[in-house]
């Protein structure tokens, strides 16, 4: 989570992402900090997600975007 934090607070400094759990409902993040995010993760986890696998409710809270994370790692070493 630690790492993820980091990418986060890059993003967003102002953001309080561990009190904040709905980022997308509350416009908190929008398209343009979701694709410098999915960009992020990639390089930091050394992933790559499926398009078809982003959905804006995966990036409502930290918890959403590391299930996220785990899903697209495990779908990655099937590869």
């Amino acid at each position: 989570m630690e790492k993820l934090l980091k990418i986060l607070k890059r993003v967003k400094p102002e953001v309080d992402f561990i009190e904040n759990n709905n980022l997308i409902d509350k416009g908190i993040l929008d398209s343009i900090d979701i694709v410098t995010i999915i960009s992020e993760i990639e390089m930091e986890y050394l992933i790559e997600f499926d398009p078809e696998e982003i959905d804006p409710d995966n990036f409502q809270s930290v918890l959403t975007m590391l299930e996220m994370i785990e899903k697209t790692k495990k779908m990655n070493e099937k590869r």
